[in-house]
């Protein structure tokens, strides 16, 4: 050991961060200290008091706050534009006075309110009479049977799908949504919803699809007015 070795010479850097950490009333004893402390100001090499940092942070931080603000503000309009999308599909549905005109009416809908390029409907289980109708025509077992596995909308490329024959144009297809129609959450489907474009990220896998559930929902609703159990008009 050095005998004239200085005490200081081990004191580090995360000592003195500590001790100021453990000892908060140091600044209250040495307030002066507070009036010259120089630092970094945090966008380049010029020296700021403390005040002067902290107060670069705090615009900092409300920079940030801000933007998530102006974020937050712009989803809340998108969504209040797709709510009225969702209001006047709805009113026309139900201004549509005969069941078999239905599945048309969704379709056109959901194409103008939402500028969806491509859309089709396929139903099955329907009032016989209706079981002539192109909506009710052209699906098979596995299609069905994908139908009822969907637990919330499909949304992504097309992987060859059957549905995606169902549209006028399957050759443009490459993204697209496919919803189950049911009467209710818990009951099996009797048809499927698809929607399709021609841009591969319209309908991406992590999208969110709380609105596509609700079409799902609104059009399933609709659709019953076709199924057996129901007098047709």
């Amino acid at each position: 050991m050095n005998p004239t070795a200085s005490p200081l010479a081990a004191i580090t850097e995360d000592d003195i961060a500590n001790f100021l950490a453990n000892t908060p009333d140091f600044f209250e004893r040495h307030a002066e200290l507070l009036a010259t402390v120089q630092l970094s100001s945090g966008h380049g090499s010029r020296a700021v008091s403390l005040q002067e940092r902290q107060a670069g942070l705090l615009r900092d931080k409300i920079r940030t706050l801000e933007s998530k603000v102006v974020e937050m503000i712009r989803y809340g309009n998108e969504n209040v534009l797709i709510a009225d999308k969702l209001q006047r599909c709805t009113r026309n549905l139900l201004l549509t006075a005969h069941a078999r005109d239905l599945p048309a009416t969704i379709v056109s809908e959901l194409m103008a309110q939402f500028a969806i390029p491509q859309a089709a409907i396929k139903m099955w289980q329907v009032n016989g009479i209706f079981s002539d109708e192109g909506f009710s025509t052209g699906v098979s077992s596995d299609a069905q049977t994908f139908a009822s596995s969907l637990t919330a909308p499909y949304c992504g490329v097309n992987s060859g799908f059957e549905a995606a024959g169902w549209l006028p144009e399957p050759a443009l297809v490459m993204s697209m949504t496919m919803i189950a129609l049911r009467a209710s959450p818990e009951k099996e489907a009797f048809g499927m919803l698809v929607m399709a474009s021609p841009d591969a990220q319209r309908f991406q896998s992590a999208m969110g699809t709380e609105f596509l559930t609700q079409i799902g929902d609104l059009a399933g609703a609709a659709l019953t007015r076709l199924l057996p159990h129901v007098v047709a008009s």
